[in-house]
Formats: C-alpha cells, sequence, structure tokens
C-alpha cells in the first residue's frame, strides 16, 4: 500500500515573522506566522514547516513563543528547524509543541549528535535539513552548501544523505538552492539521486511555481511536497495541489 502524499507548507521566520525571498534574500514580510498556520491548518496541509532563518543571530526565544502558540491552535505536525544544534535543543522544541525538528549545519560539524538525537527521542523526530546545490566538484553532481546556500560545505549532498541515513535519521528535508524561489519548479534529478540511497521519507523542497510542478517530484522519489511562497500570497491553493496529485495517480490525504 502507498503512503498518502503529503502537501506541506513552510513558513521561513524571521524575528517572528514569516519572510520570502529568492534565494534567502530581499525578505519580504509574508505575515504573522501563527495567524498563518492556522489558516493553512483549515486549507488542508499535512504538516507545517518551521525554518528559523536567522536563528543564529539571537531570535531563539521569539521562536520558542512562536511554536508554542502555534501548537496551541493547530493540530497538524509541526516541525521545526534553525539553530538546532544540540540534544538539548531539540528537548525545548519538543516540549514547546513540535512534533518534529529540523537539523542543518549543527550535523554537518559534528554529525554524531544526528545518532545522539535519535538514540534519545527516536528517529521519527529527526529531520535532516539538506540545503544542496549543483557542483562539478562532487562525485554526484550536488554539494551540501551552509548559510542559506552562499557557503560550500564541502561535502557530496548524495554521500552525506547516505551517511545521516546510517546515522539514524528519520526523514530528509532537501531543499535545491538553485531552485529556491525560481518558481521553475523541483530540481527532479536531485531528488532522484537521494532517493536512490536512502529509504527514509523525502520532502521536495525548493522551486515549486505552478501546478504542474508537483506530480513530478512525487514521481521522481519524493513523500512529500514543500512550498512556501506561492502558498503565502494565494497563488496556489493546498487543495489544488492535492487534487493535481489526485489526478496524476498518488494517493493524497
Amino acid at each position: 500500500m502507498s503512503v498518502a502524499v503529503r502537501v506541506i507548507p513552510c513558513l521561513d521566520v524571521d524575528a517572528g515573522r514569516v519572510v520570502k525571498g529568492v534565494n534567502f534574500v530581499d525578505l519580504v514580510d509574508a505575515g504573522d506566522p501563527v495567524e498563518m498556520a492556522r489558516v493553512y491548518d483549515a486549507a488542508g496541509a499535512d504538516e507545517l514547516t518551521f525554518l528559523d532563518i536567522t536563528a543564529s543571530s539571537g531570535s531563539r526565544e521569539t521562536t520558542y513563543e512562536v511554536v508554542s502558540s502555534t501548537a496551541e491552535e493547530v493540530f497538524i505536525p509541526l516541525t521545526v528547524g534553525g539553530g538546532v544544534r544540540t540534544v538539548e535543543d531539540v528537548d525545548r522544541l519538543l516540549r514547546a509543541g513540535a512534533d518534529k525538528v529540523g537539523i542543518n549545519t549543527a550535523a554537518i560539524d559534528r554529525p554524531e549528535v544526528l545518532a545522539e538525537i535519535a538514540h534519545r527521542f527516536g528517529n521519527q523526530v529527526l529531520v535532516l535539513s539538506v540545503d544542496a546545490r549543483r557542483s562539478a566538484e562532487t562525485s554526484s553532481g550536488f554539494e551540501v552548501t551552509t548559510h542559506g546556500g552562499r557557503r560550500s560545505a564541502g561535502l557530496d549532498a548524495v554521500q552525506w544523505v547516505r551517511r545521516a541515513d546510517e546515522l539514524g535519521v528519520g526523514e530528509v528535508l532537501l531543499n535545491s538552492m538553485d531552485a529556491d524561489g525560481t518558481r521553475d519548479g523541483y530540481d527532479l534529478e536531485m531528488i532522484r539521486a537521494v532517493r536512490d540511497v536512502t529509504q527514509v521519507p523525502l520532502i521536495a523542497s525548493g522551486g515549486a511555481g505552478r501546478l504542474e510542478h508537483f506530480a513530478p517530484a512525487v514521481d521522481a522519489g519524493a513523500d512529500a511536497v514543500l512550498a512556501a511562497s506561492v502558498f503565502h500570497f494565494g497563488e496556489l491553493r493546498i487543495e489544488q495541489v492535492k487534487e493535481t496529485l489526485r489526478a496524476a495517480g498518488h494517493d493524497v490525504r
């Protein structure tokens, strides 16, 4: 039996507000996160992802408050990422109401933290967030980046996912930095390359712009499709995406 494809809006949160830009720059205010979460819950979103894009620069406490307020309002799973470095950070976010926690840079710096988190809380709470871009320097053709895609981590993205899988991650959020905010479609080649090396659920992110972009990402191996600006600014509705996926032969909730 196939598992239903999840449709996930992503809220990039900066100092307590939802923002959206292209390739993580020129950020535009898109609204109040708690209010938007409520709207998405009502609109049929299967999950929500919050990414605190400036967590490292001191808006951490704001994020706990936003997570807590959101968890009181909505009843779909909430994944929170941004600035997560330790088992203690994960513990605090789970206590605040997050269902899953995304980790990115800290895992690159110290991969063992993945095993520590999975051991303590179970791998179902652990999402590896991978910001990847095309690179001729790696054998797979994709490299891991940090700092919003501005800096190379010196890692082959496909090999990194394989290693993280061995360390116990429960899910991979694969974000194409080349496609992010462009609305030209998901990076299907990248999705296929990562799907080949892991069986854990794979969330495709980066590049959604039109209804016809979603089904190909699932065909390429994604278990969930994530988008931000097309939902925030009302260009596409969750139900439209689900109808399109259904029409393409995919199970949705």
